[in-house]
């Protein structure tokens, strides 16, 4: 693949989403559901006074920390109800990395850093619209290698001559037939 031009592994880069949205960790949770609704995203950044990324809150949290408590929205702020540290990655991890970070720490999503700024935010739906194409290109791959069996090896067989039934170490196939250098050089001058 790397001969024309394309990487042979999907990074996080590839996948994730960009800009990220932020918001201020002393912003009412209502006020950031309504971000949410409107960008229709599943979770925002949150930052602190210096605009540092610090959490994450997702709608997930806003159910659990908040409305199944019966809490006010307007009066809890991010800081109270996000789930901090906020999880990190490089975008040049592969897709397959974020996955296992995932699925390790149990997450669905991760930041994505670069040089020390957010530049993205990649998702378990992130990784998983891309599945049916590396699905695909497996499948072709496998097409590939198993047609290039098929057409048999490249190095010479030893065994008996179909023809001459002589023992030899550099046996050729020849119109379907194993074939010794002097049965294959005759073959070949009858034709």
């Amino acid at each position: 693949m790397s001969e024309i031009g394309l990487r042979p592994k999907l990074l996080v880069k590839d996948v994730m989403s960009s800009p990220v949205i932020t918001v201020n960790e002393n912003e009412p949770t209502n006020n950031i559901a309504d971000t949410m609704a409107k960008g229709r995203l599943g979770a925002v950044i949150i930052t602190n006074k210096e605009g540092k990324p610090i959490g994450i809150i997702t709608e997930r949290d806003i159910v659990v920390r908040v409305v199944a408590k019966n809490k006010k929205p307007d009066e809890i702020k991010a800081k109270e109800i996000m789930t901090t540290p906020l999880i990190t990655i490089e975008p040049e991890a592969t897709i397959s990395d974020a996955a296992r970070k995932m699925n390790r720490l149990n997450v669905r999503r991760l930041g994505v850093f670069y040089k020390d700024n957010l530049t993205g935010i990649v998702s378990n739906k992130d990784l998983l619209g891309v599945m049916p194409e590396l699905i695909e290109i497996i499948q072709e791959r496998t097409r590939i290698e198993n047609a290039s069996i098929a057409e048999g090896p490249e190095d010479p067989q030893s065994g008996y001559c179909d023809n001459c039934e002589a023992y030899s170490e550099n046996l050729k196939v020849y119109n379907g037939q194993n074939v010794c250098d002097e049965c294959l050089i005759e073959l070949e001058q009858v034709k």
